[in-house]
């Protein structure tokens, strides 16, 4: 195991820049998920701690060490990628135990890496069969199995649920989760996927724009965004946000008083953000108007409009109410969010 250090990392493709001075310290043993959408660097930083993309300006170290100029196959990492990369032609066994092979191994050692990293990831029923045989579930098995065999000093995880559907990717993300917590070793996790990085993360990184826009816990970025781009990419469903005016400890927007446990300056533009459990159906408050009705067994997702603004609302059970249906919604002010509309910083 070892500790990931970046420091001021930089990355430009001819005149485009698309790392910004990031510098982020990743601890030893810690699984650390960068999250973001397509195209804001997550991947090409991954790739840079791989060997597999030129640093432009900055340094990476591992466990102590700075890596940028040795070879990929010299740093002691082990990739997993989104495509797993097995090779067509060999069995299970074959393809868990080339790195070792390359490496000149004895038959013996590398034997006995093959099997304990199919016992833990249950795959010794297909040591002998070619990835043609498999399931994409298993596939991706293989492909951590061979990483696992290495023992490397950190796992590097490039969006590798992305190819499955949704069920194997809930069951993947235990099994990813529970081998970390199994081995101890340091992992780097790429995914665009908010829910993936809540589930599996000790920390999470949220980037944009080849920025990291805020760094913490799972829950401390749900429960305090520093902005309104985490505010709104982490959580689903997503956060509601609609601009208004503060005035007398509320918010003044869409016809109607937002209440608020936060303090601004008086007639100060913001934006609020609600999350969709946290706005109640009442007897009195805000008037809305239903739109759709999604039941999904012990909770129900409504869809209803205010003002001309369409907002979620998360229900604990069976809803009672139709589409067109008028109701009045009441939000919880204690966990209302408030953000400087300008800058969009939390306030």
């Amino acid at each position: 195991m070892a500790a990931v250090d970046f420091r001021e990392i930089h990355k430009t493709f001819g005149a485009t820049k698309v790392l910004h001075g990031i510098s982020l310290d990743i601890a030893d043993g810690e699984f650390m998920v960068l999250v973001g959408p397509s195209g804001c660097g997550k991947s090409t930083l991954l790739r840079m701690l791989a060997g597999l993309e030129d640093i432009t300006a900055g340094t990476i170290a591992i466990d102590g060490r700075v890596v940028n100029d040795l070879d990929s196959k010299d740093r002691d990492i082990a990739m997993v990628f989104q495509s797993y990369a097995l090779y067509p032609h060999m069995t299970v066994r074959e393809n868990m135990g080339f790195s070792l092979k390359l490496r000149r191994d004895k038959r013996e050692r590398i034997a006995q890496g093959v099997d304990r990293a199919a016992k833990i990831l249950n795959l010794e029923p297909y040591l002998d069969r070619y990835p043609r045989e498999l399931s994409g579930g298993q596939r991706q098995r293989v492909a951590m199995g061979r990483a696992i065999v290495r023992d490397p000093k950190v796992f590097l995880f490039d969006e590798p649920l992305s190819n499955l559907d949704a069920k194997l990717r809930v069951a993947m993300r235990s099994e990813i989760k529970a081998l970390h917590q199994r081995l101890k070793t340091t992992t780097v996790y790429v995914t665009h996927d908010q829910v993936e990085a809540m589930t599996m993360a000790d920390r999470i990184a949220v980037m944009n724009e080849g920025r990291i826009e805020q760094l913490g816990a799972p829950l401390e970025l749900y429960d305090r965004p520093a902005n309104l781009f985490v505010a709104q990419f982490i959580g689903s469903p997503a956060m509601n946000v609609f601009e208004g005016v503060y005035r007398g400890n509320a918010v003044e927007a869409l016809g109607a008083r937002w209440p608020c446990a936060t303090m601004a300056q008086e007639g100060q533009r913001v934006a609020y953000g609600i999350r969709p459990e946290h706005l109640a159906f009442a007897a009195q408050g805000v008037a809305a108007e239903i739109e759709v009705v999604e039941p999904m067994g012990a909770e129900t997702e409504v869809l209803a409009r205010i003002g001309d603004k369409t907002f979620t609302i998360m229900t604990h059970g069976r809803a009672t109410y139709g589409p067109g249906e008028r109701v009045f919604v009441a939000p919880h002010a204690a966990h209302a969010h408030l953000f400087d509309a300008s800058s969009g910083r939390r306030l």
